[in-house]
């Protein structure tokens, strides 16, 4: 896309190239902030008030301020408002500590900065290939379940898998459990049932994640929270992941290892296709 994304910062709208962060915020100089990014479809966003309540757990976490959700709305709604409506594309938020000092302790006296971005996206292959990387989630973490902006390790995983010819990079925990993606939720099938790691093993709960688990039960879909060996992804019969534009994900290849799109993965594609359908804040 070449479209410049929209940026909105504590109340003003800006162009993308142009200065609207201090250098010394604290989001810039040691990552000190939270983030999300959802989903736009025909011009709106989905399930925006998942995301804001996964927002404020993070910032707690963090042990920043409350989320100002009036505030962040003026953001969106913004962004969005500021141009042609986006047929398909992204909004990502963010809130960081704000101007502080050159370490890692806090200003208490500094405002929160909030900033709000959106653009367009491609839509996504119809499928992916995943690549297991080397490195670990620490799922004892002080960051732990947590949606922040320090994310090298994601960045380090990303590029890893794009070299590897894969569209997203699979982390183990420190157990050498099967634990998330850079931006993504996994599950696999076994023994004909859908299977997906607990958030215990230190995958963010992602609100994609969050609405099948909840639609399946509704739907009499079958789908078993627990902690799973790395290896599994070498032995299910079908693997597929979740995440906010990516929706339910079929996978055809882990590694090196071939997989077809099978019928459970395509049933819960279909519920979720269908449910997310119904309402745009669910």
């Amino acid at each position: 896309m070449t479209e410049h994304p929209r940026v909105w910062v504590n109340g003003r709208l800006y162009a993308a190239e142009a200065f609207a962060l201090s250098p010394v915020d604290h989001g810039v100089v040691v990552g000190d902030g939270a983030f999300e990014t959802a989903e736009i479809v025909g011009g709106r966003v989905f399930a925006l008030s998942r995301h804001h309540a996964r927002m404020q757990r993070s910032l707690s976490g963090l042990g920043l301020p409350d989320l100002d959700r009036d505030r962040m709305d003026e953001g969106i709604a913004a962004v969005l408002a500021d141009a042609a409506p986006i047929d398909f594309g992204r909004v990502r938020y963010f809130v960081t500590g704000g101007p502080g000092p050159l370490g890692s302790d806090r200003d208490p006296q500094a405002n929160a900065t909030y900033v709000v971005a959106a653009g367009p996206m491609a839509a996504y292959p119809s499928s992916s290939a995943l690549h297991v990387v080397p490195w670990t989630r620490n799922e004892r973490a002080a960051t732990a379940g947590l949606k922040t902006t320090s994310y090298a390790d994601n960045v380090i995983a990303y590029a890893a898998a794009k070299r590897a010819g894969a569209h997203e990079a699979i982390f183990a925990n420190t157990r050498g459990e099967l634990c998330e993606g850079t931006g993504s939720n996994v599950f696999v099938v076994l023994d004909g049932v859908i299977r997906t790691p607990p958030l215990s093993s230190g995958a963010l709960a992602g609100v994609t994640r969050e609405l099948l688990l909840e639609w399946a039960r509704a739907d009499g879909l079958t789908i078993i929270e627990e902690d799973l060996p790395i290896e599994v992804l070498h032995a299910a019969d079908e693997v597929f992941i979740t995440s906010t534009t990516r929706a339910v994900m079929p996978c055809h290849r882990v590694d090196d290892r071939e997989l077809p799109i099978g019928p459970l993965t395509r049933q819960a594609a279909d519920l979720f296709t269908r449910r997310a359908a119904d309402h745009h804040d669910p």
